[in-house]
């Protein structure tokens, strides 16, 4: 037996997303309903958000960013120029210069809900709790149907212990964004957390019937059939894992040990020497170490 052992947790940042990511189009209702009367140096303004989100199709970010920042230079009363330049940093990894563009669109537009809560996700990445719940509420607050916000609100309110009140949001999220997996799947995360595995497996089994190429979910699932001694259920899972992305290093340290406990050690060995070499090359040395410590049992257990 492999006592005390236990699999990675899942990365919390794992699931924040903001609504309208990839340049958010349908914006441009948002722009056509609700600008003012156009002053000389607005066409110019508009004309560079338009090109903006014509760069984001294109997959071409940085240039994006720029023609979004001339945009707002041109017309800084342009709310969705920096809201889709909140979009477009927020893609880079650029957290706080985000925060800053999606709460400039708040004040030039103190009803734009999107903007709520995406500044809300975007803090709640950067680890800035308790604004980002404010922000969230804002969002809900001025549009009660916005899924994005009561999905960035439960992860808030997961992040602070509030199980029961988390759970809540991402039903409510699931209700209003039914073609999104994130909430189904982090909904699972907080009944685990709660060890009720069958509500847990349930709403994982959700996230993977919208998704089917969702690591993080076959990967949480395995673990929970691993805990509860379904090996070949955990084993079927953390290769669905792997097969989704095949650089997710927890999906081959799972089957490592599910691959211990079967005695099938040769196998064992090969899926955790894969796990230790990609927790290396990620950076993750806590868990190239656990992968190396495991590798090291395999070898020294008689078959």
């Amino acid at each position: 037996m492999l006592g005390g052992i236990v699999v990675p947790p899942v990365a919390e940042s794992v699931g924040v997303v903001e609504e309208g990511a990839g340049g958010e189009v349908g914006r441009r209702e948002y722009i056509a309903q609700s600008l003012p009367p156009l002053k000389p140096t607005q066409p110019a303004a508009l004309e560079k958000l338009n090109q903006g989100l014509a760069l984001i199709q294109q997959n071409k970010l940085p240039e994006a960013i720029a023609a979004f920042r001339e945009a707002a230079q041109l017309n800084p009363k342009l709310a969705p120029a920096h809201y889709n330049l909140g979009l477009a940093l927020r893609q880079a990894g650029q957290l706080q210069e985000a925060a800053d563009a999606f709460y400039q669109a708040t004040q030039i537009d103190p009803d734009f809900a999107l903007a709520f809560a995406n500044l809300g996700a975007a803090l709640l990445e950067g680890n800035n709790v308790q604004q980002a719940r404010n922000y969230l509420l804002k969002a809900i607050e001025l549009n009660p149907n916005l899924g994005v916000a009561h999905y960035n609100y439960g992860l808030v309110l997961s992040q602070s212990g509030e199980l029961e009140e988390a759970i809540a949001a991402f039903k409510r999220a699931m209700e209003l964004s039914r073609n999104a997996p994130e909430p189904a799947y982090h909904l699972g995360l907080a009944y685990w957390q709660q060890g009720k595995m069958d509500e847990a497996k349930k709403a994982l089994q959700q996230a993977i019937k919208i998704s089917p190429k969702y690591p993080e979910a076959y990967y949480s699932l395995g673990s929970i059939l691993f805990h509860q001694g379904d090996l070949d259920g955990a084993l079927q899972a953390f290769r669905q894992a792997a097969e989704s992305n095949s650089d997710y290093a927890n999906a081959y340290y799972g089957a490592g040990l599910v691959f211990l406990h079967q005695n099938r050690l040769s196998d064992a060995q090969q899926v955790l020497e894969y796990a230790r070499e990609l927790y290396t090359a990620q950076g993750n040395a806590e868990w190239a170490d656990n992968a190396e410590a495991l590798l090291e049992r395999s070898q020294n257990s008689t078959p």
